[in-house]
């Protein structure tokens, strides 16, 4: 599954024939019908295994973290990464063409960043790095909102705006309006060992 989602990944869905993921896994399209019943069913399977492998590296990104902040720059870099990689057609072919799909995966993605981020508020708080007047539900579901937003060709057209560069300065936004001086300080101190 992880060569075929690169490839859509990549390239796209609508671009991406059945014949050339037979022809990329080697196989032929018979062998390839064995193990699926047609390409709206790879998908599925594929971005199922997306999230699943999503909630297991962030996951391990959250224990690597010595706190909140630091949370919040891997997982920051972890995004970055996967944006780069990330055809800016994929989410308009799966939303048009594969509607039951993207409205799944939507939904688990929603879920799973909101509770990343309900997680890291509440961890942030303890360590006197966030404010603690904050309203973490909203909050939580204020970045939850954002980040689809920062992937929607509509709002930040692709041609005009780098989708990595859009989400480091939303980070650095979100970073600033939910820190204390003491978060700020130990987010800039993170920047800086970056340069």
């Amino acid at each position: 599954l992880e060569l075929v989602k690169d490839h859509f990944m990549r390239y796209g869905i609508k671009s991406v024939t059945m014949d050339d993921i037979a022809r990329n896994l080697g196989i032929s399209k018979k062998t390839l019908y064995q193990g699926i019943e047609n390409k709206q069913d790879l998908l599925e399977k594929i971005f199922k295994q997306h999230i699943t492998d999503e909630k297991e590296a962030i996951s391990a990104l959250q224990e690597q973290a010595g706190d909140a902040i630091e949370e919040l720059v891997f997982i920051a870099r972890y995004v970055i990464q996967l944006l780069r990689t990330m055809s800016p057609t994929l989410l308009y072919d799966l939303n048009k063409y594969y509607k039951k799909i993207y409205e799944m995966t939507e939904r688990l993605h929603r879920e799973h960043v909101y509770e990343v981020m309900k997680g890291n508020l509440e961890r942030g708080i303890e360590q006197g790095l966030y404010r603690q007047e904050m309203n973490l539900d909203i909050i939580a579901r204020l970045f939850t909102l954002s980040n689809l937003i920062i992937v929607d060709e509509h709002i930040f057209p692709f041609k005009e705006f780098s989708r990595e560069s859009i989400y480091e300065e939303y980070i650095r936004y979100h970073i600033h309006a939910i820190s204390s001086p003491k978060g700020i300080r130990l987010f800039e101190k993170y920047i800086n060992q970056e340069k």
